[in-house]
């Protein structure tokens, strides 16, 4: 941050104070594009999902499919998904884990429409694309008055999903079961030998750097707007404390509903619990569909989740922006409107193969890929 507000530019110019590395700043506008096409596609998830969650019942508190099937092999995708549905969602086999196996169909054959095979990787799923497509105006329209504009939105964006954890928490500890959600989380159940290897300081490492943008240029592009005297070490002390304060107060919120779930089907907590895509798609939203008003908690979440999304598109978006702006100051600066449409549409371009219909395979590794930073880790 001091580097930014010293220099009073973005992460490609700044490093011409030190020529030979002036590729590190290059680098890293390429990384924060890579990352903004992908945050896109998960905020267009968040997006489908937060409007699927308006109708009762939600659509993943049943079966989408019934009929009996055994067995799947050589099947179009149209069979492949009532068999693949049938499965996990047979009603001469519902088990224990039946809420969140009709959660995972919905997630699989429904939102992202997987295919059966490699082979049969196809056209763009349209529901995706029009939320992907939501989701790019929506930033675009933010930043396309400069930083200024951008501000005064993430003041809502940035401090709502505070409301709405609080929200969860307090629906969350008054369920029963809670406690041993919690106590999973931190308390008498929380396997502390963990800390011992060397593996999850080096996951908290990755967490941290990523979530506060550490070499991805975002903290250098927004300083760069700072005032020149501006008290850079107050502001560094609050966001990262804030930061990891946040990340523990969400922690209650999820562990708790998950101890409730854990409750439901006599299972221990760890069996409940998943992380990154599992959890936002899959385990949480069957959680919810057993609190009475189910859809008004899956809107809520699902909003929180994309008002998160949207402050770091927000901010990867305006590196690339304010980058182009102060290499080429001349054109570009009083062409910011046409500069941030322009740009907005190459990601939304570059995020539509990403709403394809994917097959199992495809789909396992691209979660695999982002799994070290998606929105739904910044969040938990």
């Amino acid at each position: 941050i001091s580097f930014g507000q010293f220099c009073s530019q973005g992460p490609i110019n700044i490093w011409r104070a030190v020529p030979i590395l002036q590729g590190v700043g290059i680098g890293m506008v390429l990384v924060t594009l890579l990352i903004s096409i992908y945050y896109n596609v998960i905020i267009g998830y968040s997006l489908y999902y937060m409007f699927a969650s308006m109708q009762s019942p939600l659509p993943w508190t049943s079966c989408p499919n019934t009929t009996t099937t055994t067995t799947c092999s050589d099947k179009p995708f149209g069979a492949y998904l009532k068999c693949h549905s049938c499965i996990f969602c047979d009603d001469t086999i519902q088990s224990k884990d039946h809420a969140k196996d009709v959660s995972l169909v919905m997630f699989s054959h429904v939102a992202l429409e997987r295919s059966g095979g490699l082979d049969q990787t196809g056209p763009v799923v349209w529901h995706l694309a029009l939320c992907l497509l939501l989701s790019t105006f929506l930033a675009g329209a933010t930043l396309i008055k400069g930083i200024k504009s951008s501000g005064k939105v993430v003041y809502f964006t940035a401090t709502f999903p505070y409301v709405v954890i609080f929200i969860l928490l307090i629906r969350g500890v008054t369920l029963e079961g809670a406690r041993d959600g919690i106590e999973f989380y931190i308390g008498t159940q929380s396997n502390l030998t963990k800390l011992a290897e060397a593996q999850v300081w080096k996951d908290a490492a990755t967490q941290i750097f990523f979530s506060l943008s550490i070499g991805l240029g975002g903290l250098m592009a927004l300083s760069s707007y700072n005032n020149f005297h501006n008290n850079v070490f107050t502001d560094t002390i609050i966001v990262s404390v804030t930061n990891a304060a946040t990340s523990i107060f969400a922690g209650f919120a999820i562990f708790s509903i998950m101890g409730h779930m854990a409750h439901i089907y006599k299972l221990p907590v760890a069996e409940v619990v998943k992380e990154g895509f599992g959890l936002a798609f899959i385990a949480y939203p069957g959680a919810l569909t057993k609190l009475p008003v189910s859809p008004l908690w899956s809107v809520l979440f699902f909003f929180m989740i994309l008002t998160i999304g949207l402050d770091s598109l927000f901010a990867e978006i305006e590196v690339v922006l304010t980058s182009l702006q102060d290499a080429f100051p001349r054109v570009l600066k009083p062409r910011r409107a046409l500069l941030t449409i322009a740009t907005c549409t190459f990601i939304y371009l570059l995020g539509l193969p990403c709403v394809t219909r994917v097959s199992m395979s495809h789909c396992s590794f691209l979660l695999s890929v982002l799994k070290p930073g998606n929105a739904f880790y910044l969040f938990l």
